[in-house]
């Protein structure tokens, strides 16, 4: 903001792109100091798995198929146990 390096300088020592530099700008001169924290922080995840499955998941690594590498037991997953849509939420 002293305007002593410029944005590619800043953004380059931040290890960010200039655009993204640009945008926190904005967003510091729209909200303050608050308007740099991530905005996601508290919120629960879109793809967050519910405990019961994950225990489920779990224990069937554990006592049932514990001989199984992780892309086969996937397999078992979806084929034999019924879970599905765990490739996109794990």
């Amino acid at each position: 903001m002293a305007r002593r390096l410029s944005w590619a300088e800043a953004a380059e020592i931040a290890g960010m792109s200039v655009r993204n530099m640009q945008r926190m700008r904005e967003r510091y001169q729209e909200h303050g100091y608050n308007g740099l924290f991530d905005q996601r922080r508290g919120k629960r995840s879109i793809h967050r798995v519910p405990m019961e499955t994950v225990e489920k998941v779990l224990a069937l690594y554990r006592d049932k198929y514990p001989d199984c590498n992780v892309r086969h037991f996937h397999d078992k997953l979806r084929e034999v146990e019924s879970i599905s849509n765990l490739d996109t939420n794990l």
